[in-house]
Order: C-alpha cells, then structure tokens, then sequence
C-alpha cells in the first residue's frame, strides 16, 4: 500500500476515534444533565440520597444509578423506598438508554411524563405506592420493549389508554388501587404475552372483554373492587394457566359453569365475592385439586355445596350470605354433607358458611377439621340441636360464629379448653342454662355475645379474668342477681358492655369508673337501685349511655359533665329527681336526651341539644315543676322574682282593662247566642264549608279540652307544630286532635294559612275531617293559631308499617291502596283548582277505627290556580317546596317544580314501602341503591319473593283468598298467584315512582291497574260500597 494511502487511512481512523469520542462525551453530558433535572425536581429526600449526584463524581458512580459496559449510558435508575417527594421530571425522557426504572414506594407526586415514551429501550417500569396523579399516557405504548408496567397504588384517573394493547412484549401490567374508569379496551386481548393483570380497587365499568379469553398466557387476573357487570365471559374461564381469577365486589350476573374446575385445573386462587351471581356452585370444583382459596359470599347461590375433597391445600373457603341449603329438619345433616369432604384440608385456615339456609344439626365431623383453623362462622341458618363437643378438638381456633340460629341446650363448658379463642358469638339462640364458669380462662377473648338466649342464674364473675374483652354482650337473657363489680374493672372494654333486659338488682357498681376507654353501656330494663354512681364521669369516652326502665333515684351526677363525646343519653323511666342538668347544653355531640318520666323540676335550658324537640324528652316528669325550655316543650314560664311596685301599679290597670273587656265579651256572647239561634231557625247544613272555616273554639277551650297541652295528649311533632288530643266540654263529649303550630318556626303562619285554604274547600271521606281552625292568643299572650281535625283513633300508616305493632291485613290489603288514590284523584281530577299536597307519606296517612287511610297534613301543599285545565297534567308550578326526603320526587331537589306527578311519585314509593316494609331511607338498602331501584333490581333478577315483607304478604293474600272464597266460586292458592300478585303490584309502584315525570302513570291509571289486579285474583270486581264517597270541591 502507497505511503500516502496509508497516511489517509491513519488520518481516517483518527478522525473516527476523535468523533467516536466526542458524540460519547456529548451522550455522557445529556445523561448527566437528565439526572441533574430529576433532582432538581425533587422537593424532598430526607435520606439524602441524591447528595452525591454532582460533578465531583461521574454519574455513573452516583448512588441509584447503574450504566452499560459498553456503553457509559445509565440503563437502571433504581431510586425505590426512599421516602423522595416531588414529581417525576420530562427530563426523565432524555435517558435514552434506559432499561429499567424503579421508583416505587416514595410520594412522588404530579403526573406520569410523556417523555417515557421515548424509552424505546425500557423493559420494567414500576411507579407503584406513590402519588401520582393525572391520566396513564398513551405515549407508554412506544415503549415496545416493555415487559413489566407497574403504576399500582397511585392517584391515577380518566381510562385505560387502548394502545396499551400493541405492547406484545408485555407480561406484567398492574394498576391496581387508582381512580381509573371507563371500559376495559378490547385491544388488551393482543397482550399475547400477558401473565399479570392487575386492575382492582379502581371504577371500571362495562363488561369483560371477550378478547382477554385471548391472553392464553395469562395467569393472574385481579378485577376485584370495580363496576363491571354483565356475565363473566366464557372465554375466561378456558384460560387453562390461571392460578388467580379475582373478581369480587362489582356487579357481575349470571351463572358459573358447570365444568369451572375442570377447564381451570391450574386455579389455585377463585373470588367472586359480593356480585349477583346466582344458580349452583359448579360440583367440578371437587376436580381443581390446587385450590387454596375460594370466595363465594354475599352472591345468590343456591342449591347444596359440592365436595372439596380433592382440594388439600385448600386455606380459606367462604360462602357466607348465600341461599345455599334447603333447610333440613333437625334430624338431618344433608346440607352440610360437604363438611366431611373438608377433613383431607389439613391447611384449612378460615371457613365461613353463615347467613344461608342451612338447616339439620351441625354434624360432630366438624371436630376433625384441621387444627390450624382460626375461623369458623356458622350463624344465621337455621341449624338446630347443640353445639357438637367435637368443637373442642379445633385447638387453634380464634372466631367461632353461631348467632341468630336454632341452637339449644346448654352452652358447652369446653369453650374454656380453646385458650386461643377471641371471639365467641352465640347471641340470639335457644341457648339455656348457666353461664359457664370456664369462660372465665379465656385470657385471650375480645367479643362474646351470649345475648337474646333462655339462660338463668347471675353473672359469673369469673368473666372479669377476661382482660382483653372490648365487647360484651349479655343482654335479654333472663340473667338475674347482681352486677359483679370485678366485670367493671376490664379496662379493655372500649366497644359496647350490654346487660340490658334482664333482671338484675342491686346499685350500679362504683367500679364503673374503671371503664374509661368504653363507647357504649347499656343497663336498660333492669330493676337497678340506688343513684347513677358519680364515677360514671371518669368514662370519658362514652358516647351512648342507657340507663332507662330501673329503679334509679337521686340527681344526675355533676361529674357526667366529663362525658363530652355522648351522643345519646337515657334515664327515662326511673326515679330520678333535682334539676335538669345545664351542661348538656354544651355537649356538641348529643343527638337524643331522654329524661321522661321521672321526677325532675325547675327551669329547662334553652341551649345546645335543648333547641331540638325532636332531640329531648321530658314528658312524664312534674310539668307543674318543670318550667322554660323551648315553646315546642309547652312548659310554663320560669319565675323567680317577686312582683315590683311598678308591676302591682301597672296591675290595678290592668283590672280596669280586664273588666272593660269582660263586658264586651258578655255582650258578644249574647249576640252570637242570638245569631246561631237565628241560624238553626235556618236549617243551616252541619258542614264545614269555606265560610264555616271561623273562630269557633276559644284557646281556653282548647286548652281545656287537651289537659293544657299536656304532654300526656301529645300524639305527634311535625315540622310546623305538634299535635295534641283533645275532648271537648259539650255534652257528647267529642274527642279531636288539635295541631298547634309553632308559630316561632319560619314558614308556620304560612303554612297555616296553606292548610286553611286547602282544607276548606275539600270533602272526601279519605281526606282528614277539618273541625275548625283557632286564630287568638294564648295565656301569656302569644299568638296562638290552630286546627282542629277529627280525631282518628288508630294513629298513622307509619306506626302500621313498622314493627311497632302487629299488622293488620285490612291495612295493607289493595282496597287500602285503592282508596289513597281516590282521594288522590279526587285533589287532582275533581276539583276545580287542582291541589298537590307536596308532602304524602306514611306518617301523614292517618287511620280510624275501621283502618281507613285519611291523607292529611296539607301544610305544604299547592294550588295549580294558574294551570289550565285541559292541560295542567304536564305542566309545573315553581314554588318552593322541601318534602320529605324519600318521598319528595328528585324533580323537586332540582328545580323546586312542584307538580300533581310528584305527588303520584310519592304515591309509588309509599307503596313500594308498605309491601317491602322498608323506609325509602333504609340503610339495608345497599349503597348506590334508592327503594326504587332495589324493587326493580329485585324484580329484574326475578327474585321479588326476597324483598316484601313476608308478614304483611301473608295478611294481604289472606284478605284476597278471604274475599274470594265468599265472592266467587273459585278458589286460588296462593302457590299459584302470590308471585303474580306481588310483581304486579310492585309494577304499578314502580311506574309511579320514575324518576322522569312525563314516564309517570297517572293516578287514575294507577288505581284501575290495582282494581285490575285485584279481580285477577279474586274473579271479581270490587264489592258494593268500595268507592269512596266525595264531596263538591271549590
């Protein structure tokens, strides 16, 4: 080769070196100054790891970071648990060489950069445990190399970006724990590689792709904690690799097929806890040999439980709150054959199977279940006989749950021979007996309940070795004798102690003290003596405190002004006497303070919980001691001076004045006397009429005929008055009800002139009777307005409708119904202006001797005067209104429209109340759930049988076959029409109860489709005389 050749290639390779070497250390530089950015992002690191990022050190040499060999290129930032804060800078972007980048476990706030998405070479990224914020960008998806994207545990929102779906490298993908919604994208099917996904705890709505049934590598599938819904796919369930399948808490329906154990051998994980699935639980479960836990509570399953007998490994298996079982009678164990089967599950840790159906006896082979069982709840089924000694044999037992079922006998003692025992629920039983002493070993119990069983004899008083009990609960079980004071000295207890309903004697211990950390005590219904003991003070974290119906005497203690976290306080019904306490006035947390019914006296604060009627009681004590309070209490004014020389002067006046007007009076009495003479001479009809709606009854009548307003007639408090229960002094002696209207309430003289004018202008034998109003003053010259209504002795539909007294078929029968929309078309349709009444409910239906309804309780209600009549249906009027809530249609809460349909929506959900026997407000009703939709939900999953009331369906088909038997000639068992008959009605209710007015049934429609299916029933029309007679409205 020639010398200049040579040369060239020399002076070429130089030039090669020299670039080589200059674009490195510019590569270098970007590194570097990347790195710097991230710092300087950070607000917070206590650990000062990031100290020895400066120039004084190559970066690579920096801690956190690691780089290539060949290459001086930072390829792993790994800055986990290291208590950083700040945000993640876009500088992140520059490191172009980067493979892996761990920042987990920090509080790194802000959003996820963009810029990532320029890590071609990134292969794990896990952001999790941190505060991250914003949406996922959709720029990951250019990381074509990523194997692992971790962002769990953060504050993410917005959806799930579909590109996503195009990372075929894929195989770790968890956002667990964020705020993400929106749909689950199909694309995610294309993850081929896909081993983890992880999306629990977030709002993911919509249903499961089909396409995840693609992911044939797919062995981890967690989507508990969302919203989706609708089947769970088949294709999931031929995904043969998977170990886990997480679905619980969304709202999946449908059925599990049948061959689940056999088309998932590998399963080793299976939740679908807290969803709507329904039908059997697949007998191919006994074929997944690998189990270890299996969650099935809170669904709808039915049918016997399959056999786990080839499942050895299996930890934990829950199928509480099912439908599981048949009931089985006390000598059959049939519905828990599948215990026997659990014998081979030497690992078996936790077994729930309460809140079913299960009936028979709980067979001895529980005893052989394995030792390390820590968890055992078998309550609420209908399991009967006693509880097998073989119980004994289960060591290491920590909860043992048998409440609300048929057991009996005698409570074992063995329960001492389980020292890790924590909790022994065995409340609401059949139980009988002593409490047994060897409880009392139990060092290590933190609840028992032995509460609503047949017991007898006294507390033991062993029970005080148990020194970790935060609850006890021994209430209504007939126990007698005396509080063991060492039962005070548990300091541990700090949930609830209930002794109540029993029969225990003697004082309150002074020992009580001792329990400073307690929440609740309850020693009602007893037949306890002596004073409330003054150390009560010292439980300074009491918030209820029950001591009503015993036998307690003396004052409340002064030193109970310790207990300023109480939220409920009762000493009604005892003996108790002095001054009502002044300090409750400063407990800001006290919703209920009922003091009746003993012998207090002097002046009631005005202050704090003594602003609210609703909150206070302090009927039954010596009103003509009592003085003050509130207006609503009707107590006497509180005076304690004498009189001044000026007041006896100004009273020699006031004589004078008073004379003057006695004349008056007596001169007014003689012409009225005159003039109703003139009027009966007349043949004046007996009616009440807009021109009879004068003063009739004085106050001193009024006063007179209700005892004074005595607190003894008082039958009900309302939003603008209370009402009282009056006889008047005329020779029939006529018994009323007299609504007093608080007239310092804003909105009472309003709403009295409303009901006037309502009710002056309407007749109809189910609307309440108005007898007169009252316009005057009071004794201590007040303005004193009132109404005077017939008196309907049976008190309201409220009362009816919840277990307070015994139902009565003819309360709840269709007729009842039927007559409520009568009177409700008759306000609507028959009057000339129509009337809503804005505030219908149980409690203003009102029931008389033959339990007719009557609507009353007009304070809200509005004239449509300016509608015309042809087409006021549709039409609105924008006065303000409230209701009650429940009741009120949503229109109401938005635009204040007040309209006849919001009356019928009102009418729907009082319907929907009376034959599900829950209150609109119930908070059985579930989360998210109104009665509308938990009736429509019901009748959906054709389970409709499972929300009405069953003690008042049964009187309704009892009214029904009555009528029949004796008005046609055919006879209908209620096997073949109950169902008809209860979905039909809950139809019409929830027509009436849309939350759309225009989709609304009318009134008149509403009772015709009721008559309809009421002669379905029956085969008949209504009897004779059913309609209800009306007057002319005005």
């Amino acid at each position: 080769m020639a010398p200049k050749a040579k040369l060239l290639l020399f002076h070429l390779a130089l030039l090669h070196g020299l670039l080589h070497t200059l674009i490195s250390e510019a590569a270098n530089e970007t590194d570097a100054l990347a790195l710097l950015q991230l710092k300087a992002s950070l607000t917070g690191d206590p650990l000062q790891i990031t100290s020895s990022w400066n120039s004084s050190t190559h970066f690579c040499q920096w801690r956190g970071i690691l780089c290539g060999r060949k290459h001086q290129r930072v390829t792993v930032l790994n800055l986990q648990s290291l208590q950083l804060s700040g945000t993640l800078s876009p500088y992140i972007g520059n490191l172009t060489f980067l493979r892996r980048l761990y920042l987990f476990n920090n509080t790194l706030a802000g959003t996820i950069p963009s810029e990532i998405g320029r890590l071609r070479r990134l292969e794990e990224l896990y952001l999790t445990n941190n505060s991250f914020s914003g949406e996922i960008p959709p720029s990951i998806s250019r990381c074509s190399n990523l194997v692992a994207f971790d962002a769990g545990y953060n504050r993410l929102e917005g959806n799930l970006p579909p590109e996503i779906g195009s990372l075929s490298n894929l195989r770790i993908f968890s956002v667990r724990r964020n705020s993400l919604a929106g749909a689950i994208p199909p694309s995610y099917g294309n993850l081929s590689s896909l081993r983890e996904f992880r999306a629990g705890s977030n709002d993911f709505s919509g249903r499961i792709p089909d396409e995840l049934g693609q992911l044939k590598s797919l062995e981890t599938l967690h989507l508990t904690i969302n919203s989706l819904s609708g089947e769970i796919p088949d294709s999931i369930f031929n995904l043969s690799s998977l170990t886990l399948l997480a679905l619980g808490a969304n709202l999946f329906s449908g059925s599990l097929p049948w061959n689940l154990g056999i088309s998932l051998p590998n399963l080793q994980s299976f939740d679908v806890a807290s969803n709507r699935l329904t039908g059997s639980i697949p007998g191919s479960f006994s074929n997944a040999s690998n189990l270890e836990l299996v969650q099935l509570q809170t669904n709808g399953f039915t049918g016997e439980v399959p056999s786990f007998g080839n499942s050895p490994f299996l930890f934990r298996l829950s199928m509480a709150g099912n439908s599981l079982g048949n009931g089985g009678n006390s000598s059959d164990d049939g519905d828990l054959r599948f215990l026997s089967s659990l014998v081979n599950a030497t690992s078996l840790d936790a077994l729930r199977f309460d809140q079913n159906n299960f009936g028979g006896r709980l067979p001895g082979v529980i005893g052989n279940l394995s030792v390390m069982l820590r968890i055992l709840h078998v309550g609420y089924n209908q399991i009967s006989g006693e509880v097998p000694d073989g119980i004994q044999n289960l060591v290491g037992l920590q909860r043992f749950g048998a409440s609300d079922s048929n057991f009996s006998g005698k409570i074992p003692s063995f329960w001492g021979k389980l020292p890790n025992l924590e909790w022994l629920l065995l409340g609401f039983n059949r139980f009988s007996g002593q409490i047994p002493v060897s409880i009392g070993n139990l060092t290590r119990l933190i609840v028992l309940d032995l509460s609503r069983n047949y017991l007898e004899g006294e507390i033991p008083a062993v029970l005080s070795n148990c020194q970790s009990l935060t609850t006890l609960d021994l209430s209504n079980s007939n126990l007698t004798g005396r509080i063991p004071p060492g039962l005070m000295t548990i300091s541990s207890l700090s949930d609830f102690l209930d002794l109540g309903g029993n029969r225990l004697i003697g004082e309150i211990p002074g020992e009580v003290g001792n329990l400073r950390n307690l929440g609740s005590l309850g020693l009602y219904s007893n037949m306890l003596s002596g004073e409330i003991p003054s150390s009560l003070g010292s439980c300074v974290r009491m918030e209820l405190l029950y001591l009503q119906d015993n036998l307690l005497k003396g004052s409340i203690p002064s030193s109970l002004n310790e207990l300023k976290g109480l939220r409920e306080f009762n000493v009604s019904r005892n003996n108790l006497s002095g001054e009502v306490p002044v300090f409750f006035q400063s407990f800001s947390s006290l919703q209920l303070l009922n003091l009746s019914y003993n012998s207090f006296q002097g002046e009631v604060p005005t202050e704090g919980v003594f602003r609210n009627a609703s909150a206070i009681s302090v009927t039954g004590n010596n009103n003509d001691k009592l003085c003050g309070g509130i207006p609503e209490l009707f107590l006497p004014r509180c005076s304690f001076e004498q009189p001044s020389r000026q007041s006896k002067a100004l009273s020699h006046k006031l004589k004078i004045v008073i004379s003057t007007i006695c004349s008056l009076l007596v001169l007014t009495f003689m012409g009225s006397c005159l003039l109703i003479f003139w009027i009966k001479r007349r043949g004046k009809q007996d009616r009440v009429t807009a021109d009879d709606l004068q003063v009739k009854l004085s106050y001193q009548r009024l006063h007179k005929a209700t005892d004074g307003f005595s607190t003894a007639n008082l039958v009900g408090v309302g939003s603008f008055g209370s009402v009282y229960k009056g006889v008047l002094d005329d020779k029939n002696g006529a018994t009323i009800a007299v609504k007093v209207f608080n007239l310092e309430r804003r909105g009472a003289s309003k709403s009295f002139k409303v009901e006037c004018e309502a009710l002056k202008n309407i007749r109809h034998r189910n609307l309440v009777r108005i007898v007169t109003v009252c316009s005057s003053v009071d004794y201590r010259g007040n303005d004193f307005k009132a109404l005077v209504y017939e008196f309907l002795a049976n008190g309201s539909l409220e009362e009816w409708l919840h277990p307070v007294r015994s139902i009565d078929g003819q309360t709840k029968s269709l007729n009842f119904l039927q007559r409520l929309t009568s009177a409700l078309d008759y306000l609507q349709h028959q009057c000339q202006t129509p009337i809503v009444h804005c505030d219908l409910k149980p409690s203003n239906v009102l029931l008389d001797d033959d339990m007719t309804g009557h609507v009353g309780d007009f304070g809200l209600a509005r004239f449509l005067s300016s509608l015309d009549k042809r087409s006021f249906e549709g039409r609105t009027s924008s006065v303000g209104v409230r209701g009650t809530v429940g009741y009120a249609p949503p229109e109401y809460g938005m635009g204040n429209l007040v309209s006849i349909q919001g009356d019928v929506y009102s009418y729907g959900i009082l319907l929907l109340e009376m034959f599900t026997g829950r209150r609109p407000t119930d908070e059985s009703l579930g989360a998210g759930l109104n009665l509308h939709n938990f009736v429509q939900f019901a009748l959906l999953e054709k389970s409709a049988a499972k929300v009405v009331d069953q003690a008042l369906f049964d009187e309704l088909l009892l009214g029904v076959t009555s009528h029949a038997s004796t008005s046609s000639s055919e006879y209908i068992p209620k096997s073949e029409k109950s169902e008809e008959l209860l979905i039909s009605i809950f139809e019409v209710g929830l027509a009436c109860s849309s939350d759309i007015p225009q989709e609304r049934l009318g009134i008149r429609e509403a009772a015709l489709k009721l008559v309809s299916v009421r002669n379905k029933l029956v085969g008949s029309a209504l009897p004779e005389g059913e309609s209800a007679k009306a007057g002319p409205c005005m």
